[in-house]
């Protein structure tokens, strides 16, 4: 999606990947294949393109530095990559920003767990430090009982963790927000992200909170991107409490879930504005082209060949737009693709972006 943003702006590129067969490689000019934690590989990228940016936050940071000494450009930065990539250094940035996140502390054995979820109160969330993402490296301990399950779910004692205190949500919002290299900034709308299984189903733009909520939402998030001097679109996830508190659930150091309506939402796509933001051109406008814009995620429900079933019925519901990802294979909770509706009421357009996602499913032997 950032390389059809680019392509439409007359930009070339070439993508690093660990194989050649991604999704990406029918957008860009060129793929090429290698290990993205290899300083010398990233190197070799740089010298093909103007600027090295990143779609997720897996990249080690290190290799990302050691492309900058070589005295090329990357965006977001190595040093944004490194505040953002650990949630354990990532929250501390937030906190230390003064921004309002859930009491945190890192964990290496199992005695400081035990003595931590004992301090912050039953229930707590368990993250791994890195490489956790759609509920991967999460474990909710509910009750004492659960620690040794959580500790050997997500390999403590080989993986560093972290402990937060639970935070009893009513809402789950979300904001793009998109900064370029002098620090200017374009927000895109608070929305809703409807979550199962730490998987987000579907976004409602805009999210149906009080005016004083969604101003407070932007702030929030517009400080976050700050925090971590963060260049490029971000994804700043956020709950909200029954009191009407909010609390940074995560920060994403790239363009995320909760911002595809965008392509069709609104009048420059996030992922336009990530590559305007990078190339150090102006950025679009973010306002929502209809009253309100839904998204809905196609997951894969089992193991299977990526390719889609009941496209076709998709494809004749009204307003309906479908994207698929040309992911080669299905797997349970995957994320294969989503499809965005304009609509005058939230429900309007929700209904319409379910009935298109409901024709379409993945893998063999699924109906």
């Amino acid at each position: 999606m950032i390389a059809r943003a680019a392509t439409q702006l007359g930009c070339e590129l070439v993508v690093l990947d660990r194989n050649a067969n991604v999704p990406a490689a029918g957008a860009v000019g060129r793929v090429l294949v290698g290990d993205w934690d290899d300083p010398q590989t990233l190197v070799r990228l740089a010298r093909e393109v103007d600027v090295v940016t990143l779609e997720n936050e897996f990249v080690d940071a290190t290799a990302l530095g050691a492309v900058e000494s070589a005295g090329h450009r990357v965006f977001p930065t190595a040093a944004s990559i490194a505040l953002a990539q650990d949630k354990l250094i990532q929250k501390q940035a937030l906190a230390s920003a003064g921004l309002p996140v859930a009491e945190f502390r890192p964990v290496t054995s199992r005695e400081q767990l035990v003595a931590a979820a004992r301090e912050l109160g039953f229930p707590v969330v368990l993250k791994t430090r890195r490489n956790g993402y759609d509920g991967k490296g999460n474990f909710t301990i509910r009750q004492p009982e659960q620690i040794d399950e959580g500790w050997l779910a997500l390999g403590g004692g080989r993986h560093g963790l972290l402990i937060e205190a639970f935070v009893p949500f009513v809402r789950e919002l979300a904001v793009i927000v998109t900064r370029g290299c002098g620090g200017e900034t374009a927000v895109y709308p608070v929305v809703e992200s409807i979550q199962q299984n730490h998987i987000c189903q579907a976004v409602i733009a805009p999210a149906a909170v009080a005016e004083e909520i969604l101003g407070r939402a932007r702030e929030i998030a517009l400080g976050a991107v700050a925090a971590v001097d963060g260049i490029g679109s971000f994804g700043v996830e956020m709950f909200l409490t029954r009191k009407g508190d909010i609390m940074i659930n995560e920060l994403a150091p790239r363009v995320h879930n909760s911002g595809h309506y965008t392509i069709e939402g609104c009048e420059c796509s996030q992922f336009e504005n990530h590559v305007r933001a990078v190339l150090g051109w102006p950025l679009g406008q973010t306002r929502l082209l209809a009253h309100a814009v839904a998204m809905v995620n196609l997951l894969g429900k089992n193991r299977g060949p990526g390719n889609p079933q009941g496209l076709s019925a998709a494809l004749a519901v009204p307003g309906a737009h479908v994207h698929l990802y040309g992911k080669a294979t299905s797997d349970v909770g995957r994320k294969l693709g989503h499809v965005t509706a304009l609509g005058g009421t939230p429900a309007d357009a929700l209904e319409t972006a379910k009935r298109a996602a409901d024709a379409i499913y993945f893998g063999e032997n699924f109906r």
